[in-house]
């Protein structure tokens, strides 16, 4: 695991800083940043709105007395996906509104599920129930 983030540490950047300098080769170095900029904001805006949905939704199940465990994977993936697109870079944005957006994050809420139970079942994750 931790080789596979040192790599993304590492392989991430280097892909968005060439992605950067032939998209400002292209349309130039202040389109190049406006369109950093404006997916930021962009994405800044979709992040807090689409986790205020979540949030009013949770609360909902919470008052009806339902564990909101769906809301919970939905915020994770909204919250990743926030950090994404404040991140400058065009790769990192595209992933980070894939899970932003409602339509799109299922795929991701699937396999975030898969790794906890891989977690769980690997004994590197416990769960606590207190009531």
């Amino acid at each position: 695991m931790f080789r596979w983030i040192i790599a993304i540490f590492i392989l991430v950047p280097a892909v968005e800083i060439t992605m950067l300098i032939m998209l400002g080769h292209l349309v130039g170095g202040w389109m190049t940043f406006l369109l950093i900029i404006a997916s930021g904001f962009l994405g800044a805006y979709f992040a807090k709105r689409e986790g205020r949905k979540v949030m009013e939704y949770a609360k909902f199940e919470w008052s009806q007395g339902q564990l909101p465990a769906q809301q919970i994977l939905d915020g994770i993936c909204i919250f990743l996906g926030g950090i994404l697109l404040i991140t400058p870079g065009f790769i990192t944005d595209i992933l980070g509104f894939l899970l932003v957006f409602p339509y799109t994050r299922p795929i991701f809420k699937v396999l975030l599920l898969a790794i906890i139970r891989k977690q769980i079942g690997k004994g590197n994750m416990h769960i606590i129930n207190r009531r």
